[in-house]
């Protein structure tokens, strides 16, 4: 494969599928997907977002946690530091169960935490502790017979996230957390018993 990232786009990402093609399998391909999200090409960072988002696109995590490019013409492993994508943006709706989080990643995706896109948080951890604890991921898509895709969710944005949490019961335990999509997702642990608040 060339050592230029537009040039390998263009082999792995044509305009039109060939017809009955198999993808060529390529085994490992020199890409890095860095824990802020920059997607590296032999080291080099890949500076166009469109040809990124292409790529976001193509990519999938087999059962056995490899994550696979996939395209027409090449399929291949690579490397991700974490997971391939960080939500950078959060906008949401409504209050209590009605309240609906809608999340953008970093490769322009949009994604409602719901029960198919749940949040993934390591929420056993007291309130006080929550500034050094990692922040939550998100479910932004998973096919049949795969492993999810996650998102990070960016440290400006678990802040806004923190800010709309409720106290709420995850079982059996109080705990903080919020709502989407009728589903309530616990975000930290509280000091005392369950509240007579609305569960799952």
């Amino acid at each position: 494969m060339t050592a230029d990232p537009s040039a390998a786009g263009k082999a792995l990402l044509p305009e039109k599928p060939p017809q009955g093609r198999t993808p060529r399998q390529c085994g490992k391909l020199p890409f890095l997907i860095r824990r802020d999200g920059v997607w590296l090409y032999r080291g080099t960072p890949i500076r166009r977002k469109p040809m990124v988002c292409l790529f976001a696109s193509a990519l999938s995590r087999a059962l056995n946690g490899d994550y696979w490019l996939r395209t027409p013409v090449e399929a291949g492993t690579i490397d991700v530091e974490d997971v391939p994508f960080v939500a950078v943006q959060l906008e949401w709706c409504g209050k209590g169960r009605e309240q609906r989080l809608c999340f953008r990643t970093n490769v322009d995706e949009v994604v409602t935490a719901d029960a198919r896109h749940p949040l993934i948080a390591k929420w056993d951890v007291p309130l006080d502790a929550c500034d050094s604890a990692p922040p939550p991921y998100i479910t932004v898509r998973q096919e049949e017979g795969e492993l999810p895709l996650l998102a990070r969710i960016s440290r400006p944005v678990w802040y806004e996230l923190a800010a709309l949490a409720e106290p709420g019961c995850h079982e059996g335990q109080a705990c903080l957390g919020v709502w989407s999509g009728g589903v309530f997702f616990p975000l930290a642990c509280t000091p005392r018993n369950c509240p007579d608040a609305p569960t799952e």
